[in-house]
């Protein structure tokens, strides 16, 4: 079985349980501050930080991230559907990954510098490694959560109207 049909047949099967709204957005958030965190720490500890003040670090820029995550995502949502073309082309999930991550950059790099005791200029060398793996997670993640889980109903393509 190819991973194309095995995406095909979990994402009908996600569908049919109609995931949408806020839990929608708690399974994504969910799913994704999970393996943010594991990746974080491992960043963090490769860098030379102890085990303990990155994995610390990590559970705070998670906690951070989800709130930025479900606030960015809804501005988004309420802003893509409004849109006239529906879906979710390369160009808009490049925007999108773009907008959350330069967003949690500029409230990470100055609690980084705080935490690890570095450098303003340090932290935002540290937060370009993040952002250069995290923009390319971010659309890896929602390509793949979207497969999955299907659109959500603000991306979806609207039956025409009899």
């Amino acid at each position: 079985m190819s991973v194309s049909s095995v995406f095909s047949t979990v994402s009908v099967a996600s569908q049919a349980v109609g995931l949408q709204g806020a839990k929608r957005r708690i399974v994504f958030v969910g799913l994704y501050e999970l393996i943010a965190i594991v990746a974080s720490s491992l960043l963090f500890m490769a860098i030379g930080q102890g085990a303990g003040s990155s994995g610390a670090m990590a559970v705070v820029a998670s906690t951070l991230a989800i709130l930025w995550n479900l606030s960015f995502n809804w501005l988004f949502e309420r802003w893509e559907a409004r849109q006239a073309t529906r879906g979710r082309s390369v160009l808009r999930r490049v925007v999108h990954a773009v907008g959350f991550e330069g967003g949690l950059a500029l409230i990470l790099i100055p609690l980084m510098a705080w935490w690890f005791g570095i450098s303003l200029w340090e932290a935002t060398v540290l937060e370009a490694g993040l952002l250069v793996f995290f923009l390319i997670y971010t659309y890896v993640f929602n390509w793949c959560f979207d497969r999955v889980f299907g659109l959500p109903a603000s991306a979806q393509v609207l039956a025409p109207q009899v």
